[in-house]
């Protein structure tokens, strides 16, 4: 019930940046949106498809995961570089109980985020089907991973500094290296090889088997994505324990 009341306290922060809410919706729709024109600027005579769109709707839903990163280091920032974080310590929560209740209020982001983005392409040709609702559930391990990313900057770091790491590194990491915009396996060599070890593409790979209805590829790729999830989410709990030991 403690960390529930915590959720709700962070859940009502982030009501409060409506700018902010809007764009992490916003900005996937812009993307898919763009792509998706581009792709149909192409004259018919070049029988040529630059984006597939349950390819293209599966890797920006996975894409727009990332701006979790920033909303959840921004919170956990802002609250240590204010006196808040002093009060809090005083409440008989443990350390997993404060950085549950950070994560607790992005996971209906996170379906929503990914809900709107695959009716709205709908639009340019999705088939409407009870994968999408699927695609939401799958979305939501990734999802973890990346609020389990912003929490353990959010702790380690101040509010300016997770801006550039959440902000421009890792989005950048994740567009490059998560197969969204081209095939990996045509770089290949040691750039493929990083990208696979690294659980941007598998977020992608999830969302995408999950649209395409290829079930049996689902767990494994959430598995990828949920081992690093688990070990950054725990790293994320024994820094926050580290820190408010120095704080006290």
């Amino acid at each position: 019930m403690k960390t529930l009341a915590f959720a709700s306290r962070n859940a009502k922060e982030l009501q409060r940046d409506v700018l902010t809410s809007i764009f992490g919706i916003a900005f996937p729709i812009v993307l898919l949106v763009l792509l998706s024109v581009i792709n149909s600027s192409i004259p018919k005579e070049a029988h040529m498809t630059l984006f597939e769109i349950k390819n293209l709707t599966g890797g920006i839903s996975a894409f727009g995961l990332v701006f979790l990163s920033l909303f959840s280091a921004l919170l956990v920032s802002k609250d240590r570089c204010t006196a808040f974080i002093i009060r809090l310590y005083a409440s008989p929560l443990k350390p997993s109980g404060y950085i549950l209740g950070y994560t607790v209020p992005l996971i209906p982001m996170a379906l929503l985020q990914t809900l709107v983005t695959c009716l709205f392409a709908l639009i340019f040709g999705l088939s409407f089907s009870a994968n999408i609702l699927l695609a939401a559930v799958v979305s939501i391990v990734p999802a973890f991973l990346y609020i389990s990313i912003g929490l353990l900057c959010g702790t380690a770091f101040s509010d300016k500094m997770v801006g550039i790491i959440c902000g421009a590194v890792l989005t950048n990491l994740s567009a490059w290296l998560s197969n969204i915009w081209f095939d990996i396996s045509l770089v290949g060599g040691a750039f493929q090889k990083i990208a696979e070890f690294l659980p941007f593409i598998h977020c992608v790979n999830a969302l995408r088997a999950a649209l395409e209805g290829n079930y049996s590829q689902i767990i494994p790729e959430l598995l990828w994505v949920f081992g690093y999830a688990a070990v950054i989410f725990a790293c994320a709990v024994l820094l926050f324990n580290r820190r408010m030991k120095q704080d006290k």
